[in-house]
Parts: C-alpha cells; structure tokens; sequence
C-alpha cells in the first residue's frame, strides 16, 4: 500500500484540525482510559450505553454487545436490526459479527431473520460453539436454540418503502438518500490495552436475497487484536470486503501506523487500484492499544459521521475525508 503524505493531507485546514481532533491522544493515550468509538449517528447512544454497561460492572464484551443493541432495536433505525429496510423479496436478513482482542476470538451470522439483535447471537456463536460463522436457516435454529424469540421486523415504515421500491420500474438498490447508511461498527478499548470489534446490519436495501456484505466476516467487517487495535468499516460491502479493510488497518498499525494513517492509507490503497472507487461509499474507524483512534471515508457522497466516548464525554463527529 502506499504510504501517507502527511504533508499534502497537513496542507488542508480541515484536515490539520481533523488530525489534531482524532490524534489528540498520542501525548495523553496513558489517561484517555476507557474509549468507544462507532459508526453514524446511532452510535452515539450506542456507545453511551456501552460505556454504561462496562461501568456498571460489565464485561467489554457486554459493553459492546449491548451497545450495538440500542441501534438494532430502534425502529427508527432502517439499516441495523428491527425495522432494517428488507431485500428484494421483502424479507429482512440481518448480519453481524464481533471479536475479542485477547483469544482472537469472533462469531458471526449472516442471512439470519426474525432476530432483532443479531450481535446477541453472534457472540453466542463465539462463545458456545468451536464455529465462526453460522448462517441463514441455521443461525436461525441456534438463535431459538439459545432462547430469542422470533418476531416479524419489518415496521409499517420499513414495509411501506419496500412496496414503493417494488413498484419502480428502475428498481434502485442502494441507498434511497444520504440518511440510509448501513451497519452500526462499534471498536472499544477498556483502557488497560484489551479491544474489541462487533458490527451488525440489516444491509444493502433491496439486495438480492442471500446477498452478504463485509460485516460479518472477520477481516472485513470487524477485527481485533489486542497486540495492535481494532477496526471496523461501513458503507459499500461488496467493495470493502475485496479489500479486507479491518484487517487491513490493523496490519498497518501493526507496521507502526496511527489508527488515522492506517485507515487513510486502505483507503489511498482502494483508490489507487481502481479509480472508480473514488466515487464508493466507504468509511473505516480504528482504535490502537494505546487508546488512540481514526475515523475516515473516501468522499463527501457517505461523509463519515463517527461517535466517541471518552473521559465520560460523548461526541458526534465528521471524520477526515480522503478526496
């Protein structure tokens, strides 16, 4: 990959005060303690009730689960979860994943319906299974077997857009505006150097049934390491997964990048061998060890909005933009 200009990217005003937005640690990384960090603007409660659950005693696993439950049980949310925009026959497939720093660990399920809380049955996966992945019928057979209740998630909301979908001749599918961005992508530090990654979607709209995007596959959607960090991604998943993004990041950092460094140079990397993602719909967020973090998106098409919560404050952010 090609390595970062920082001196080109230091150029920008917006850039420079990105940069010291998200960098601002590396001098005080030893008291930013506890750190979560996630995608759009449904993160924002997402994290605060993450970080809630790990004061109150929780695990760093139950932080983000329950976390990145708050998105998934919002109607309001047509991207993750209960009333997630539904594919092309008017079922909801969900997706997601998570993975533990320390045992280098994750579960994941793809295709798996009538489960509002996908991530709730991934991390079961991970912890009752020697599996990684399970899914479609399958996944929905160990969600019953695991207790969850089956329920219907389409929402009049969610229905009434499919039928309007389905009656268009040009039969769109991706996103019917800037509002319907995909996946809740959720990386936390505890602030003693363990890290986790989980992400959950209800994907493309309209997709093609049976249609997996980079979310629940380790790699691409989610990954952790507690030598190095973690990362999670958002937006186009049929191109984010032939790049293996999380992954990608934390090998960068790995070689003694920033979480910021590393999520701009995947993205230069994506660019750089096919021009037309330039036009793609791609963000990446990353957390190292150290508590440091990096939020990026290729274009102003998917502006990369980002939560943080740190030091009890919690943010709603624009991340740095490659182009």
């Amino acid at each position: 990959m090609e390595p970062i200009n920082r001196r080109n990217f230091m150029k920008s005003v917006a850039g420079t005060a990105a940069l010291a937005a998200l960098e601002g640690g590396a001098a005080r990384a030893a008291d930013t303690g506890l750190v979560f960090l996630s995608t759009w603007a449904h993160g924002k409660p997402a994290n605060e009730r993450a970080a809630e659950i790990f004061k109150g005693g929780g695990s760093l696993l139950d932080a983000i689960e329950k976390g990145i439950n708050v998105p998934e049980s919002d109607p309001a949310v047509t991207s993750v979860g209960y009333g997630g925009l539904p594919n092309a026959e008017g079922v909801v497939e969900l997706d997601a994943a998570i993975m533990d720093g320390t045992r280098h660990r994750a579960g994941s399920v793809c295709n798996l319906h009538m489960i509002k809380n996908p991530i709730s049955v991934a991390r079961l996966v991970m912890e009752k299974t020697r599996h990684t992945t399970l899914a479609g019928e399958g996944a929905f057979r160990f969600a019953l077997k695991m207790g969850f209740e089956p329920q219907t998630l389409l929402t009049p909301e969610s229905l009434r857009k499919w039928e309007e979908w389905k009656v268009n001749p040009k039969h769109e599918t991706f996103w019917l505006d800037a509002e319907h961005h995909d996946t809740i992508g959720m990386v936390a530090n505890d602030g003693k150097g363990h890290v986790l990654s989980g992400c959950s979607t209800s994907g493309l709209a309209f997709k093609i049934p049976g249609r997996v995007g980079d979310s629940p596959l380790v790699g691409c959607g989610v990954y952790a390491d507690d030598n190095v960090g973690a990362a999670s991604a958002t937006g186009d998943g049929d191109v984010m997964t032939n790049y293996c993004t999380s992954v990608s990041i934390i090998h960068a950092m790995a070689r003694g990048a920033s979480p910021q460094e590393a999520c701009l140079e995947l993205l230069r990397h994506m660019v750089k061998t096919d021009p037309k993602n330039r036009e793609a719909q791609v963000g990446v967020v990353a957390i190292n060890t150290q508590g440091e973090i990096g939020a990026a998106c290729i274009n102003s098409r998917a502006r990369l909005k980002y939560a943080l919560w740190r030091n009890g404050e919690s943010q709603l952010l624009d991340s740095v933009m490659l182009i």
